[in-house]
């Protein structure tokens, strides 16, 4: 099978395309804003119209939790599975309608950027605090790459420095393309991860991936990295189950996209021993359930409960 993938962004094409017909009743590039008080939904609305949570794939820890969230506060709604792609684009849909949604949700990420939307309160912290991004690699591959290992250790970046590249990428930009901009516009801090590091001649190393935007943005970045440091690099996107098990049977050689400890902490328990931790390489991120601001509710509990 070919693993080679460069970032493919049909489906989010499609999503920015949806975005773009959605309402901006304020005229300020977000949609799903609130210009006054008729326009929010009730909760009576809510209640009437909402029947699942928009979830993404199989396997992730935030649907793991979400099932958590759902049983523990008694809520009368199913949980969707599908993808971060459909997510993005049943929550445009659902904007453009002025309907009520809530989808599994993550920071940093563009959705942010292109629509007015908010974080539901977690009383009871079911989805914990906030995570951090950590970079794996497989066992052996300092003996075998020291130059990209230390570039992958040293790797390090801002929710910031992440948002930039994926909202270049929301607005029509090829993965590729955006990290480029950003590699170039960013030598101060591109030198930090190479720093003391010697170029290499065509080593290639295989990166895995979810194929979620801010994993797409920050493995094409590192990507642009490696190769400008004399690596062919190769991105392998699959789901994550798939990607902590390339990781562990050696078949990619690391990743940047590793949520800890919630949303791939049972995958690191499972392959203890058979995979390296390189660090944090960003910080601050938050998972939880997300609204549009319309919605006249600020917490998980405001939900339609089976009391």
């Amino acid at each position: 099978m070919n693993w080679k993938h460069i970032g493919t962004t049909t489906s989010l094409a499609l999503v920015v395309t949806l975005a773009a017909c959605g309402n901006d009743d304020n005229g300020d590039g977000n949609t799903g804003s609130v210009e006054d008080e008729a326009d929010m939904l009730s909760q009576e609305e809510i209640a009437e119209n909402l029947t699942a949570i928009t979830g993404i794939e199989p396997g992730a820890g935030i649907m793991t939790a979400t099932d958590d969230a759902i049983e523990h506060y008694n809520l009368d709604l199913e949980l969707d599975v599908s993808s971060s792609a459909v997510m993005t684009q049943q929550l445009a849909n659902h904007i453009e309608n002025h309907d009520p949604i809530v989808v599994t949700g993550w920071s940093p990420h563009w959705k942010f950027e292109s629509f007015d939307l908010k974080y539901l309160d977690d009383p009871d912290n079911i989805y914990g605090d906030a995570e951090n991004i950590h970079t794996i690699a497989r066992l052996g591959l300092e003996e075998d790459m020291p130059e990209a290992h230390q570039i992958l250790t040293n790797f390090f970046w801002t929710p910031e420095d992440m948002e930039a590249v994926m909202l270049e990428i929301e607005e029509g930009a090829s993965p590729e393309e955006a990290a480029r901009n950003w590699v170039d516009e960013n030598q101060e801090t591109v030198s930090e991860w190479t720093n003391g590091v010697e170029e290499v001649d065509g080593q290639s190393i295989t990166l895995s991936l979810v194929n979620w935007d801010s994993e797409i943005a920050s493995t094409n970045v590192i990507a642009t990295v490696l190769t400008d440091m004399g690596f062919e690099a190769n991105l392998m996107d699959m789901e994550a189950p798939y990607m902590w098990q390339s990781l562990a049977t050696g078949d990619s050689d690391a990743s940047v996209a590793a949520w800890l400890p919630l949303t791939h902490g049972h995958f690191i328990e499972d392959y203890e021993g058979d995979l390296e931790d390189l660090g944090e390489n960003l910080e601050g991120t938050k998972i939880g359930l997300v609204v549009p601001e319309y919605m006249d509710i600020d917490s998980i509990t405001d939900l339609p409960t089976n009391e």
